[in-house]
């Protein structure tokens, strides 16, 4: 137990290094001579169309995917047509928008979710129909710190007032965000993992945002299977939380914090390992066995940079890289093919597909954890096809694809956190990674390589406690 700890607290002290190391190779070349080598080396096409796409998108996003949320008087962001803002497509989308140096997403929308929790720390992960049983995915504290180190205020965390969910009164009284960002973290452990061994469940395959992996995360409101990705995210909510209590002053729970994290990751690599298969898996909390169905899940661990060097080889290795499994025509899978249940195109079993398609923020998460350890060859080959898939192969940006033929699914214009694909490439050959947790500048590359300013959003639709019949489909 202690060799795991150890290896993945170096694990993560190192990465900043690999990152940097990369960024100081490109500080030689000009904004511009960047963006033409990475053009040209990722076959993306003539600049000038790519330019066009990224400014399609961008008025998408101004237009249609900025709205006034009339309960709390907000600008807030969804990359949904028919409004709705999720928990985890929040994170992604303002990564997007970092680029523009916009953050003020990070915060209007963090504050409308933060003032429909509940004393007990709950937070629906919808904000417009709620879902009751479903605790906002672990993601609220890593949206604040991407929005305070682009604005260098932390201050903002320890304001304090009268907030939460409504019935006769707020929930609580004089709370501050940093105290309500806690209670959200600690909800998960106190309520959602009932063996008591430090690995919360998810309520669901729709509870995970992996809509139909029922047979790894199980039926709605079955509240079994202790998930990896689950373990992994609560992994960066405390180093995000880590990291604002330093800024904060708060020395002894930036200690706590950083304690948490380690223990959590030494039981995400003791409990989901497999060593024979050489896989992470989910397990379930009634028979205490692994749920032995390889989804992308399991390379999320690369992501939150706490795999040992020789378990990140035979990830990459023997599953993600291997066409029988992940790497189909259009990486990654978000099932492995061996599995029974896997299917491409866009059925509509439980919500979106899952089963097989490709997401770009799953890739976009698998990039960075080829990056950081070490396996830049894989991860320039998956942001190739990766911005080949969302610009090459369609007309226009869409919210899932077909691994197999590169068929664009989903909703039809997307905005949200598919726009990612565009930035990978210049992520991958730079190795600048907004989403790394070591407290690095967040840099408006939009404007720097793209030369591009972010439209105005000046009268956003306006919205209520109702979904838009508009944007369903």
């Amino acid at each position: 137990m202690v060799l795991l700890m150890k290896t993945s607290m170096l694990r993560f002290f190192c990465l900043p290094v690999l990152g940097s190391l990369l960024l100081t190779h490109m500080q030689g070349q000009t904004p511009a001579k960047t963006f033409r080598k990475v053009v040209s080396q990722y076959e993306i096409g003539a600049g000038d169309d790519f330019l066009r796409r990224i400014e399609e998108v961008n008025r998408d996003i101004a237009a249609c995917g900025v709205v006034l949320y009339e309960p709390d008087g907000r600008k807030l962001l969804t990359g949904y047509a028919y409004h709705e803002m999720y928990d985890w497509d929040l994170y992604f989308e303002n990564l997007y928008m970092s680029y523009f140096g916009i953050s003020d997403y990070c915060f209007t929308n963090l504050k409308s979710f933060l003032n429909q929790q509940c004393v007990n720390g709950f937070i629906s992960r919808t904000l417009i129909e709620k879902r009751e049983r479903q605790h906002f995915k672990p993601f609220l504290a890593q949206i604040a710190e991407l929005g305070s180190r682009q604005t260098g205020d932390y201050a903002w965390l320890e304001e304090r007032g009268d907030r939460g969910r409504m019935q006769i009164g707020p929930a609580f009284k004089s709370v501050s965000y940093y105290e309500q960002l806690m209670l959200s973290i600690d909800y998960w452990m106190r309520y959602c993992d009932f063996d008591r061994n430090g690995l919360p469940v998810w309520n669901s395959s729709d509870h995970s945002g992996m809509d139909n992996q029922i047979s790894r995360a199980g039926r709605l409101d079955e509240f079994r299977y202790e998930g990896v990705d689950l373990a992994c995210y609560i992994y960066r909510e405390l180093r995000a939380m880590e990291l604002m209590a330093e800024k904060l002053g708060k020395a002894e729970d930036a200690k706590r914090f950083r304690v948490r994290a380690a223990l959590l990751a030494d039981k995400i690599n003791t409990v989901f390992w497999d060593e024979e298969d050489g896989f992470y898996y989910d397990r379930d909390e009634h028979t205490g066995e692994l749920v032995r169905v390889k989804s992308a899940a399991g390379f999320i661990p690369l992501w939150a940079g706490i795999v040992p060097p020789h378990r990140a080889e035979r990830l990459v290795r023997e599953h993600l890289t291997d066409p029988d499994e992940f790497w189909t025509e259009f990486p990654v899978a978000c099932y492995a093919k061996t599995e029974p249940d896997y299917v491409q195109g866009d059925i509509r079993d439980w919500g979106c597909n899952w089963r097989g398609t490709t997401w770009i923020p799953i890739n976009y998460m698998i990039m960075h954890g080829l990056l950081d350890y070490g396996y830049a060859d894989v991860a320039r080959k998956l942001a190739r096809k990766t911005v080949d898939l969302v610009y090459k192969r369609n007309e226009v940006t869409r919210e899932f694809y077909d691994g197999e033929s590169g068929e664009g699914l989903g909703l039809k214009r997307f905005w949200g956190w598919s726009v990612l694909a565009y930035v990978m490439p210049f992520e991958c050959e730079t190795g600048y990674d907004p989403s790394k947790l070591d407290g690095s500048a967040v840099r408006p590359l939009g404007r720097e390589l793209f030369g591009l300013d972010f439209p105005a959003s000046d009268d956003p639709r306006p919205i209520s406690t109702h979904l838009s019949q508009d944007g369903l489909q």
